[in-house]
């Protein structure tokens, strides 16, 4: 099948990936404008981009897809690719992480007659999770379970049918950084499945979403960031392993702010100290007790300003720690 692929970050480029190796043709690719990153703040292609032109794959990069914009170089840009999309030939589209609002004109490009239409790799189980964060804001909420759904779109935001679902156990020990590795390989795998169908003839089963059960998970701020030790050492940990590797979960102790990147909750009666809210209460045999609003959390990997990620006792005794009484500032 000849694809049109939208799609941005590493997690796209997988799915992107898939696609090309099964055989099928990605005619046409879509990515969000190159951004600056890294020390230097060079401009940096997506991992979608570096991936199309790896294979010789057409690429657009407008800022906007809406050729109504007020801003006279972005609509520009919306007309040439809505011009160039009607000037292919292509069988579906995929979108994947894509980051831009597809409107109206042009899904309805992709529903053209012989055309299959347009189909999102989302990360939840719809429609619980509609929006830009569903991986970081599971772990957040402690959901148990998410999925990927490839979903029919429509004008709305995640609200289109679906037509694959797939379900993944969420790890008490979860980051967003692991959970979204192993939810970008169950979408490709999905999508892959989803196209076979289609190639083969086989129809697909459109699901309308429950009307019950929608949540929105909205894009994460890195305002969000600072840890609020009076609440419960659960609530911390899911925040921790959430922000991970984005933003970062952050608390100041000494003037230094510090960023955690993994943590657990102890077992029971494993430190029997108790202590204010942001208290450091000793040392683990791999980390550093903290208490908070409510029980005691164990801090397995920090980074101090400047410094690298390592394990959380010896990034405290790099701060010449001297079991002296540390307390990170609490809310």
């Amino acid at each position: 099948m000849k694809i049109v692929f939208a799609g941005t970050p590493e997690f796209a480029a997988q799915a992107m990936r898939a696609i090309d190796g099964a055989g099928h043709e990605i005619v046409l690719a879509l990515t969000q404008p190159d951004r600056r990153a890294g020390r230097g703040m060079h401009l940096q292609a997506s991992p979608v981009k570096e991936f199309a032109l790896e294979k010789n794959i057409p690429v657009l990069q407008p800022e906007t897809l809406k050729r109504d914009s007020s801003d006279p170089q972005k609509q520009i840009q919306a007309q040439e690719a809505h011009a160039q999309l009607s000037a292919i030939d292509f069988d579906a589209m995929v979108v994947a992480a894509y980051g831009l609002i597809l409107p109206q004109d042009i899904l309805d490009i992709a529903q053209q007659p012989g055309r299959h239409g347009s189909f999102n790799i989302h990360a939840s189980l719809l429609p619980r999770w509609r929006g830009a964060a569903p991986i970081q804001r599971a772990i957040e909420a402690g959901d148990s379970k998410t999925g990927i759904c490839i979903m029919q779109m429509d004008a709305g935001l995640d609200t289109g049918d679906t037509v694959f679902i797939g379900e993944l156990e969420i790890t008490p020990e979860e980051t967003s950084s692991t959970l979204n590795h192993r939810l970008a390989k169950l979408g490709a795998q999905s999508m892959i499945e989803t196209l076979n169908r289609l190639q083969g003839g086989k129809g697909l089963v459109r699901t309308p979403q429950e009307a019950e059960g929608i949540t929105y998970a909205e894009k994460i701020l890195k305002s969000e960031a600072e840890i609020d030790w009076n609440l419960s050492a659960q609530e911390i940990d899911r925040k921790i392993r959430a922000f991970n590797p984005f933003p970062g979960a952050t608390s100041n102790a000494e003037e230094a702010s510090m960023k955690f990147w993994s943590s657990r909750i102890p077992k029971v009666d494993a430190c029997s100290k108790a202590g204010r809210p942001g208290e450091l209460l000793g040392l683990s045999e791999e980390g550093i007790y903290i208490q908070c609003g409510k029980d005691a959390i164990e801090i397995l990997e920090m980074q101090k300003p400047g410094g690298k990620k390592m394990n959380a006792k010896l990034c405290l005794q790099s701060l010449a720690y001297r079991e002296q009484v540390l307390r990170f500032q609490a809310k």
